[in-house]
């Protein structure tokens, strides 16, 4: 007894021929030529032109990007106009206030949904990369180079700066003076000008006169013609009397002294 072949259908007469299994489909025909191509040099060309096509295809985006970042820009620019048309007192009078404040929230909206966001710096340390400090102020208790006051709302889009944000930092405090400095009248007046001493008797006293009888050059003609004219003696000064009695004093002392 001969065993039925293993991939012959079940129920199948051991001599009945399998069934083709392309019947009723149409075959595929093979191009002529085939057999002379080399699949090498054609699976190169094919990974060629797969690499120009995804090169052109991240250009494409990249300028996709610049374009949207550029709109986006634009937006946000708006929203600057807004938000100094919302605070102008002209246009709050006549009612147009509300219907700015309106139609800013919904820019905003808008700009949430395509990633982009405000900062808020106030109390943070301004970062080159996040703020432009336009101005300082002093701030007392406040270290320096702190954001206190934002001029111009900065942005982020996604994890990118779509733009800086311009800030008001705090001033660093002023280092005390180490010496006071004095103005001119002010040293003058510190360093007061020593006054003349008055004279004393004893100095008066110790001076004597000139006399008449002191020793002279031999009298010339010229001399014996100034003599006949009047001659006027400068007579010393007398010490006012607080001087003498300044200088009796002084003079006790030092004979006490001695």
């Amino acid at each position: 007894m001969t065993d039925a072949p293993a991939d012959a259908p079940t129920g199948t007469p051991a001599g009945t021929p399998a069934a083709d299994p392309l019947d009723g489909r149409r075959r595929l025909e093979i191009p002529p030529g085939v057999e002379d191509v080399d699949l090498e040099q054609a699976f190169g060309r094919l990974l060629f032109r797969a690499s120009l096509l995804g090169s052109k295809l991240t250009e494409q985006k990249q300028a996709a990007r610049a374009e949207q970042r550029e709109l986006l820009g634009i937006l946000v620019e708006v929203d600057d106009a807004l938000a100094a048309l919302g605070l102008d007192r002209e246009l709050v009078a006549l009612g147009r206030g509300a219907g700015l404040e309106a139609t800013r929230r919904r820019l905003l909206g808008q700009l949430a949904k395509a990633k982009v966001r405000p900062m808020r710096l106030e109390g943070m340390t301004a970062d080159p990369d996040l703020t432009e400090i336009v101005g300082t102020e002093p701030r007392a208790g406040v270290a320096p180079e702190t954001v206190v006051r934002t001029v111009v709302t900065g942005f982020f889009w996604g994890d990118e700066v779509l733009r800086r944000a311009q800030v008001v930092v705090a001033a660093p405090e002023p280092e005390p003076d180490p010496q006071p400095r004095l103005e001119d009248g002010a040293a003058e007046a510190h360093f007061p000008v020593p006054l003349p001493e008055p004279e004393t008797p004893e100095a008066t006293e110790a001076a004597p006169p000139a006399t008449d009888t002191e020793a002279a050059p031999p009298a010339t003609a010229a001399d014996t013609a100034d003599a006949t004219a009047p001659v006027t003696r400068a007579q010393p000064k007398a010490a006012p009397p607080r001087a003498r009695r300044r200088g009796r004093a002084v003079a006790k002392q030092a004979k006490r002294k001695k």
